[in-house]
């Protein structure tokens, strides 16, 4: 599976401006924790894209959820990071999810299902499911690590950030591979994983 990861990745946070100014002043910036999250909790960035954070904020603008769209740069450590861009890790969550069915079959409940928001889509926006799959396999990793503390039992050490390749939005050109708005996320769990922060030149 991914441990270390070397060198360090540019991410983009799409965001209002009050928030792109509060964090450029020292304060911290807030991780999501909605259960329909892409990869999980955590503070979110476009990998190596700042158009397309800048795109993102201007759509919450538009819908009023935000006053002012900005983008927040920063420079990030991906440190431990479950790549799900590799094939170990995920088979890694793979696993997980058989964890996590086999707990809800237990309880006779169902699974939680990614599905498309009330205003339509066709991309499943909402990732309920992925959400629950991530985070279970974050919580048997915390609950691994404490209980096997000799070095003797090596275990999983909790991860720093989680990054994800995802297609989205329609071809780009007839018949091709490629679609209009596949970006590669991450989401950092461990702010210390956050270098700095900077504003971004968007062309």
């Amino acid at each position: 599976m991914t441990q270390i990861r070397t060198g360090f990745v540019l991410g983009y946070h799409g965001c209002d401006k009050s928030i792109a100014d509060a964090v450029i002043a020292g304060s911290k910036l807030k991780s999501s924790a909605e259960k329909y999250d892409w990869l999980g909790p955590g503070a979110y960035f476009w990998e190596g894209d700042a158009r397309r954070a800048l795109e993102w904020a201007q759509d919450r603008h538009k819908r009023g959820e935000i006053k002012e769209a900005a983008v927040l740069g920063a420079v990030i450590d991906l440190g431990n990071c479950l790549d799900l861009t590799t094939r170990d890790d995920l088979e890694l969550l793979k696993d997980a999810y058989a964890s996590l069915k086999k707990a809800f079959d237990a309880a006779g409940k169902n699974l939680p299902e990614n599905r498309d928001p009330a205003r339509g889509g066709m991309d499943k926006l909402l990732r309920y499911l992925d959400c629950a799959v991530i985070e279970h396999l974050h919580e048997n990793i915390k609950a691994d690590s404490e209980e096997h503390t000799d070095e003797a039992f090596p275990s999983i050490r909790p991860f720093d950030t989680v990054r994800g390749l995802f297609l989205e939005g329609s071809a780009l050109y007839p018949g091709g591979g490629f679609f209009t708005h596949t970006h590669t996320q991450i989401a950092v769990r461990n702010e210390r994983s956050i270098i700095g922060y900077f504003w971004p030149a968007i062309p």
